[in-house]
């Protein structure tokens, strides 16, 4: 591809670090072999005790595209608003610096979006796994909606409720100025990308989705929290930002408010299934509160939830004991006669005959 001038890039990749000197040079040596060059490299230090400093200076040293904006510890969000302040680029890209880019990741993305006038192209990405040995397995996230560019993208629902994975697309950085989106300031790394994908893809005019894997996203990084008292309610925070945002935005809420009553359910459960039983027992009472407010406003429709997602609703709301005891093992597993046993656990056989008579689906 043709070089650019470099005084005036394209695109400006933020990739926010705190203390991830094992695997940040290789985040960066993925940057450097893109087959699009008119980009910057926006590493927002976010006050890191290791050796991730130094390594990023190494590659300002040699390429001038990279720069390093240092700042004391204040957690994600901060970090990401601070790049997006400092980004020169038309737009936005976002790698995490323990993931790497594809070589033709941010050409893919840039000429999707351009080809197609959107805001936000999206693309699919690969798991990857460093350690005990490498592997990688396909994720796709945009699913049927790969190759196909939608305006308005709200009329993309099911895109709501995938995995909100940042990082494999490109935005207009013009768009999300103009539409306020930002992260939220809370502290540390704990889902901050919820709500700010929420709110790019709500208010976008137009969104181009692509089926090509253009990143591998690292599973062998992954810090539990499971048992982490200070990460309970940070989805809450989340939830409680884009339902701020879209009440600034009432021609979206309108469209949206069911759906995001429905992300909401999805995440609660998520949430509540991932935490240990201590911590599930301190989060239950604000989950049930807040789904019962939707209830309440008939924010959920069974049509769109699926039989055992309505179940689960039901009992969360009207039987938390039998609620409590059906996720006792978390999430059913795969297969059908998992899904039974579920639906037994939640209503007993006089649900499970019902279900059944509708057809019954995971």
């Amino acid at each position: 591809m043709t070089y650019v001038d470099q005084t005036t890039p394209l695109i400006s990749v933020l990739v926010p670090i705190y203390n991830v000197e094992r695997y940040l040079e290789e985040c960066l040596d993925s940057l450097r072999a893109q087959t699009f060059d008119s980009f910057e490299v926006l590493c927002i230090n976010d006050g890191s005790t290791d050796g991730s400093a130094a390594i990023v200076q190494r590659y300002i040293d040699i390429d001038t595209r990279f720069k390093l904006i240092n700042k004391p510890n204040s957690g994600y969000g901060a970090s990401m608003n601070q790049g997006l302040d400092a980004a020169r680029g038309a737009y936005i890209a976002i790698l995490e610096s323990d993931d790497l880019f594809m070589p033709q990741a941010l050409e893919v993305l840039y000429q999707t979006l351009r080809a197609h006038n959107a805001q936000v192209a999206k693309a699919n990405f690969t798991l990857y796994w460093s350690e005990p040995q490498k592997r990688t397995q396909s994720f796709d996230v945009v699913g049927t909606l790969a190759n196909r560019t939608l305006c308005p993208s709200v009329e993309g629902h099911e895109f709501f409720y995938q995995k909100p994975s940042i990082w494999s697309a490109l935005y207009s950085r013009t768009f999300l100025a103009e539409n306020n989106i930002r992260f939220l300031e809370t502290p540390g790394a704990s889902y901050q990308d919820a709500s700010f994908s929420f709110k790019a893809f709500a208010a976008a005019e137009c969104v181009s989705f692509i089926a090509d894997e253009i990143l591998l996203y690292r599973q062998d990084n992954e810090a539990s929290s499971v048992n982490s008292a200070g990460k309970v309610f940070c989805v809450c925070d989340e939830y409680a930002e884009m339902q701020r945002w879209l009440a600034k935005h009432p021609e979206l809420e309108s469209r949206l408010k069911k759906v995001l009553a429905h992300m909401k359910l999805n995440t609660y459960l998520w949430n509540y299934n991932r935490l240990s039983p201590n911590l599930r027992e301190k989060f239950f009472p604000t989950m049930r509160a807040e789904l019962q407010a939707d209830f309440d406003e008939h924010n959920f429709d069974e049509n769109n939830l699926g039989l055992v997602r309505t179940a689960e609703l039901n009992a969360l709301l009207f039987n938390p004991q039998r609620f409590s005891f059906a996720w006792r093992n978390g999430e059913p597993q795969p297969g059908k006669w998992n899904l039974l046993k579920h639906v037994y656990a939640l209503g007993g056989l006089q649900l499970l005959i019902f279900l059944a008579g509708k057809k019954l689906k995971g």
